[in-house]
C-alpha cells in the first residue's frame, strides 16, 4: 500500500524483447469458407479465450443460457411487480382503514365485513388509469423497457457466440458437454496450447504458453491489481469522524474500467492495444487534461442517472435480502471478502477460480481471527438484551400454545418476529466462552492462505488497528449491502473530485508500465512477473533486480505472484531472470531445511497442531500446514515431550523449509521407485513440486492416495505448497527488513546470492504416522453470485475494540 502520490516522475521501462517469427509480423491469413470451423487466425483472441474460460467455469452452454434467461425474467419481474404494488393495491382496504361490505347472497352475515385478497386489489381498468395519469411512472417504465431490450439483444448475441464456443469445445478440443465438468481448467488449457500447434489460432506465435493465455484473459484485471498495489486508484478516503475508509463497490469499479479500458474515450484503442499517443511522454499534460474531462463527463453522467440507479439498487436489495434477513437475521453479521480485498490480495495472473479457492480456504481462519475481537461492554449489554427479549418471547409463545386466538391480537405476530430478530442479533455479539485468545497464531494461519500481509501487522495482531485493517479486506455482509446502496450517490463525487486529480499519475502509469508482447499485445509490465524490472530487494531479489523504488511492486507481489504462477502451471518455462530467482529460492530452502525440524516430527505433531487451531475437519495438506504453523509454539512450550536441550530453536520458516525440501525428495524418489510414496500421489509426481533433492521420502499418506481423485489432490497440495512458500518468504522478508526481530537460527542467515547450486543435503529418512485425509470441507460464507465474471465483490468495515477478557490466552 505504498503512497503513489510520492511519485515524482516515472522512468521509462523499455518494452520486452520478444523474438517474432520471421516474416510473420504483418502476416495475414486467408481462410476459405470451408475451413471456418478450423478456427484459424482468430482476430480477437482476448474475447475468445475469455469466453472459453467462462464457458468452462459456468458449466457449459445450457447453464449459461439458463442463467441469462432468468436474469431477463428477474428484471422483468422486479419492474412489473413494483409497478403493481405501487398502482394496483388498495392499501386502505388491506390495512382495514376502509370497511368492506359484501352484500351478496353467497356471504354469511359473519363474513360480510371480512377482507379478502381480491378486495385489496384494484380492477385492471382502475390500475391502468393510475399508471396513465402518472407521467413519472410512465417515464420509468420506458427507461426500464429500453434497458430490457438492450439486455435482450445482448443475450441473443451471447447465445450465438457461446454456441460457437460450444462447437469449439466439441470439435476442436474434443470435450463433450456431458464430460465438461470432469475437466479442470489446466486440462482445457493444455488442449488449447496443443491446438495452437495444429491450427495457428494466433498467427504471430507458433506456440502459445500458459502465460500468453493468462495475459489475454486477465489483461485489464492485471492493470487493476497493479493500480491497487501502487495505491493509484482513489479507494482509500479520509472521512470526517470515520478516519481512513476504503470504498470500492461494483458501480465504482465499473466506472474505473469504463474510463480506462473499454468505454468511449478510454486509453485503449481496442481490446489489446494501448493508444499510441499514451505511449509518448511529450504530450502527457495534454493527455492528462483530456482524461480529466472524460472523468468529469462520466461523473456528471453518474450524477444524472443516480436516481434511477438508486431506485433499482433499493428494489433489488429489498427483493433479494428481505426474506433471508427475516429467516436468518444473523446472516448480516456474516463476513465476506470485499471487492478491495479481492484486488489487494490477488496475485498477478491469477484466474477467478484460483482466487476464489484460495480465499475460500482462508475464510474460516480469517473469521476466527475477526471473531476473537469483542467489546466486553457490548457483550454484557448483548447478554441482558437477549435475556429480556427472550423472557417476553417465551411468554408470548406459551400464550399462543395455550390458546391460538392470541395470534389474532393486533401486532402480536409482529412482536414475536421482532423479538426473535433482536435475540438473534444480540447472540451474535456474545463470544464463545471456550474460545482461546491466540491472535498471532490465527493471523499467521490467515497469511498462509491470503499470502499478503503488511509488515506492521507482525507482532500487532492483538491490536484493534490491525483488526480494522483486516476488516477492510473482510467486511460484514451488512456493510457490503449498505455500500452498494450508497454507491450511486458516492460514486459521482469520487469521480469528479478525487479521480480527476490523479489524471496525470494515471497517464504516467500506463506509459511507464505498459509493454508490448508479441502475439499478445500491450499488457501491464507487472504481469510479466519480471524480477529484474519489478523485484524488491527485501523479498529475496537482492542482487537480481534493477528496479527503483517506484518500479518495485509492493508487499512482494512480483515474487509471490511468480511463485504462485509457477506452482499452478508446472509446465510453464519461466524467462531467465525468473528462473534464476526460483533456483536461488530452492537453494535457500534446501539450506534452511538442514537446520529445521524433520518432516517426520512435523507429521507426528499434526493431530495436536490441528487440535490447537480448532481445525478438526482439515484435510491432509491442511493438517500438515497446521503443524508447520504451530511447531514453533510446541518447541517453545515443551509440549513435544522431548528433552528441549536437544531441540534447536525453530520458526515457522524453518519448518516450512523442511516440508518443502521433503516434498521435493518425495517427488524424486517416487519417480525412480515407480510407486506412490510421500505427500503426493504418483500420478502427480511429474508436475507438482518445484524441488529436487537426494534425501529419502516420507511415507505417510500412501494408504489414502487411491481414494482421492488426482486432480482434487493436486489442487490441494499445490495450494498447500504455495501456502508454505508464502510463510517462508514472509519470514525471510521480515529477517531482511527487521533483522533485530529475528532470533535462533535466523541470527546468522545465509544470503541468497551466497548460495551455490551444489548445496547438498544429508539424507534424512523416517516413517511418519499415518494421517487420514477426509474430503475437503467447503468453507463457509454467505455466497453471492459470481462477481469477477459479472464483475463481482465488494468491501469494508471497521469494528469494535479487541477482546481480551473472554476465553483463554495463548
Amino acid at each position: 500500500m505504498a503512497n503513489f502520490e510520492a511519485y515524482q516522475e516515472y522512468q521509462r521501462i523499455e518494452d520486452f524483447e520478444e523474438d517474432s517469427p520471421p516474416g510473420e509480423e504483418d502476416l495475414l491469413v486467408h481462410v476459405p469458407e470451408g475451413l471456418k470451423d478450423s478456427w484459424h487466425h482468430i482476430k480477437n483472441l482476448d474475447n475468445f479465450f475469455t469466453r472459453i474460460y467462462h464457458f468452462h467455469q459456468k458449466n457449459g452452454f445450457a447453464c449459461m443460457m439458463l442463467t441469462e434467461f432468468f436474469e431477463l425474467v428477474q428484471f422483468l419481474f422486479v419492474v412489473t411487480f413494483t409497478t403493481f404494488l405501487v398502482n394496483c393495491v388498495e392499501y386502505d382496504v388491506l390495512f382495514a382503514d376502509r370497511p368492506v361490505n359484501h352484500t351478496g347472497s353467497g356471504h354469511s352475515p359473519l363474513d360480510r365485513n371480512k377482507v379478502t385478497l381480491p378486495d385489496a386489489i384494484a380492477s385492471s381498468q382502475k390500475c391502468t388509469e393510475r399508471i396513465q395519469n402518472n407521467s413519472w411512472i410512465i417515464f420509468l417504465l420506458i427507461m426500464a423497457a429500453i434497458f430490457w431490450v438492450y439486455r435482450l439483444v445482448k443475450v441473443f448475441c451471447n447465445v450465438l457466440s457461446y454456441w460457437e464456443i460450444r462447437q469449439f469445445y466439441i470439435k476442436a478440443l474434443k470435450i463433450r458437454m456431458d464430460e465438461l465438468c470432469n475437466f479442470t481448467w489446466q486440462e482445457v488449457q493444455d488442449r488449447l496450447i496443443s491446438l495452437q500447434r495444429e491450427q495457428q489460432m494466433c498467427i504471430h506465435k507458433k506456440e502459445l504458453t500458459e502465460l500468453d493465455i493468462y495475459h489475454r484473459i486477465l489483461r485489464f484485471k492485471n492493470y487493476m491489481v497493479a493500480m491497487i498495489n501502487k495505491s493509484l486508484l482513489p479507494v482509500q478516503l479520509q472521512v470526517p469522524f470515520l478516519g481512513n475508509v476504503v470504498f470500492l463497490t461494483q458501480g465504482l469499479k465499473y466506472n474505473f474500467e469504463l474510463i480506462l479500458f473499454w468505454g468511449p474515450g478510454s486509453l485503449f484503442q481496442n481490446k489489446w492495444n494501448l493508444h499510441p499517443k499514451y505511449k509518448r511522454s511529450g504530450n502527457r499534460l495534454e493527455l492528462a487534461q483530456q482524461l480529466s474531462r472524460i472523468i468529469l463527463l462520466m461523473g456528471l453522467a453518474n450524477l444524472l442517472l443516480c436516481p434511477f440507479i438508486l431506485v433499482w439498487q433499493v428494489l433489488y436489495a429489498f427483493f433479494s435480502y428481505t426474506e433471508v434477513i427475516r429467516r436468518e437475521p444473523g446472516s448480516l453479521g456474516a463476513r465476506r471478502w470485499s471487492l478491495y480485498g479481492r484486488l489487494y490480495l490477488r496475485h498477478f495472473n491469477e484466474l477467478n477460480h484460483e482466487l476464489h479457492g484460495r480465499l475460500g480456504r482462508g475464510y474460516k481462519p480469517t473469521s476466527k481471527y475477526m471473531n476473537s475481537f469483542t467489546s466486553p461492554m457490548l457483550t454484557v449489554l448483548a447478554k441482558n438484551i437477549a435475556f429480556f427479549s427472550g423472557s417476553v418471547l417465551a411468554v408470548l409463545i406459551a400464550l399462543t400454545v395455550y390458546d391460538e386466538d392470541v395470534l389474532t391480537v393486533q401486532h402480536i405476530l409482529t412482536a414475536i418476529t421482532v423479538l426473535g430478530v433482536v435475540i438473534t442479533i444480540a447472540r451474535s455479539f456474545i463470544p464463545d466462552e471456550h474460545m482461546v485468545w491466540c491472535p498471532e497464531q490465527l493471523l499467521q494461519c490467515v497469511l498462509a492462505h491470503i499470502h499478503y500481509m503488511p509488515d506492521h501487522w507482525r507482532g500487532n495482531a492483538n491490536k484493534s488497528e490491525t483488526r480494522d485493517e483486516v476488516a477492510q479486506l473482510f467486511q460484514y455482509k451488512a456493510v457490503f449491502i449498505l455500500e452498494e446502496l450508497l454507491s450511486p450517490i458516492v460514486t459521482p463525487f469520487i469521480l469528479i473530485f478525487v479521480l480527476r486529480n490523479k489524471s496525470l499519475e494515471i497517464i504516467d502509469f500506463f506509459r511507464n508500465f505498459t509493454v508490448e508482447v508479441v502475439g499478445v499485445g500491450d499488457i501491464c509490465s507487472f504481469a510479466q512477473m519480471d524480477i529484474r524490472r519489478h523485484g524488491n530487494p527485501t523479498w529475496m531479489s537482492e542482487g537480481q533486480t534493477e528496479a527503483s523504488i517506484y518500479q518495485q511492486a509492493e508487499n512482494g507481489k512480483t515474487e509471490l505472484s511468480l511463485m504462485h504462477f509457477t506452482i499452478k502451471n508446472p509446465h510453464w518455462q519461466p524467462p531467465q531472470e525468473s528462473s534464476v530467482f526460483i533456483s536461488h529460492l530452492k537453494e535457500k530452502v534446501h539450506h534452511d531445511a538442514q537446520g529445521g525440524p524433520s518432516t517426520q516430527l512435523l507429521l507426528s505433531e499434526a493431530p495436536l497442531c490441528t487440535s490447537l487451531q480448532s481445525n478438526e475437519s482439515g484435510t491432509g495438506p491442511d493438517n500438515l500446514l497446521a503443524s508447520v504453523l504451530a511447531h514453533p509454539i510446541l518447541t517453545a512450550s515443551g509440549l513435544q515431550g522431548r528433552d528441549s536441550r536437544f531441540i534447536p530453536p525453530s520458526t515457522a520458516a524453518s519448518a516450512a523449509a523442511s516440508v518443502l525440501a521433503s516434498l521435493s525428495t518425495s517427488q524424486l524418489a517416487n519417480a525412480s521407485r515407480g510407486r506412490s510414496h510421500g505427500l503426493l500421489p504418483s500420478s502427480l509426481h511429474h508436475e507438482t513440486t518445484m524441488y529436487r533433492s537426494d534425501r529419502t521420502v516420507i511415507d505417510s499418506m500412501s494408504n489414502s492416495d487411491s481414494r482421492i481423485r488426482s486432480n482434487a489432490l493436486h489442487s490441494e497440495f499445490a495450494s498447500a505448497e504455495m501456502s508454505l512458500h508464502a510463510i517462508y518468504m514472509h519470514e525471510l522478508h521480515q529477517q531482511s527488513s527487521h533483522p533485530q526481530r529475528t532470533s535462533g537460527q535466523w541470527q546468522n542467515p545465509v544470503p541468497m546470492r551466497d548460495l551455490h547450486t551444489n548445496t547438498g543435503l544429508k539424507a534424512r529418512s523416517g516413517l511418519g504416522s499415518s494421517i487420514s485425509m477426509p474430503a475437503p470441507v467447503h468453507l463457509g460464507g454467505w455466497q453471492e453470485e459470481e462477481e469477477e465474471e459479472n464483475e463481482d465483490d465488494q468491501e469494508i468495515n471497521s469494528g469494535s475494540a479487541p477482546k481480551q477478557g473472554t476465553g483463554s490466552n495463548c
